[in-house]
């Protein structure tokens, strides 16, 4: 049984769709519950890419191939995790800072968030922080996740904590950052709620909020 889901994450780490589709399937006939393919299976095996991928050993066309696969077999999964009563754990929103057009970071948090049972409202790039603030009320999101790949955008996610604490969902809705440039002392210079190096350990950070 833990060979089929050791299976699925080797596959997904090299980026087969088709053979991740076949045996999340085959999973499921063997009657293995849809939450552990999504923990052991597609999650471990995403979480493997994640962290090869900060320590440099893989890079973002392997990333995104992982991702595809990975993708493939959650679609699979998503009714069967709906009939079982698996609902999503809660609603977030991301995107990256007005001025800054990197996605890749912010496309790997989301996968692993969804991942995780996160429903993701994705506003894209360039995202100035009013659009982040009348979403997360637009959507009863507890979460706004922001990132910054670039040193310049960094202040815009002040720009955003700002705005959030001076508007009526303060104290309601967490402020999670992100981006190669951003660290904890400046998350914490700033009052943002949280910062994580790496997408997976956000997807972790964010289950924990919610």
């Amino acid at each position: 049984m833990a060979d089929i889901l050791s299976e699925i994450s080797e596959n997904l780490q090299i980026g087969k769709a088709k053979v991740v589709v076949e045996l999340v399937g085959r999973a499921l006939e063997e009657g293995i519950p849809p939450q552990r393919i999504l923990d052991e299976g597609l999650l471990a095996g995403m979480g493997i890419i994640g962290t090869k991928f900060k320590a440099g050993d893989v890079f973002v066309p392997e990333v995104l191939v992982a991702a595809r696969a990975m993708n493939k077999g959650a679609e699979v999964l998503k009714p069967k995790l709906a009939a079982e009563g698996i609902a999503a754990k809660g609603k977030a929103v991301i995107g990256t800072v007005k001025g800054d057009l990197h996605d890749i970071g912010k496309n790997l948090v989301k996968m692993m968030m969804e991942g995780r049972g996160i429903e993701i409202v994705d506003l894209g790039v360039d995202v100035p922080s009013d659009r982040f603030l009348a979403s997360a009320k637009e959507n009863d999101a507890s979460i706004i996740c922001c990132s910054a790949l670039l040193t310049t955008t960094m202040g815009e996610l002040k720009t955003v904590v700002d705005a959030v604490k001076a508007s009526d969902i303060s104290g309601k809705v967490k402020v999670m950052v992100g981006g190669a440039p951003v660290t904890q002392a400046f998350c914490d210079q700033i009052g943002a709620d949280c910062y994580t190096p790496d997408a997976a350990s956000a997807a972790e950070a964010a289950v924990g909020f919610i």
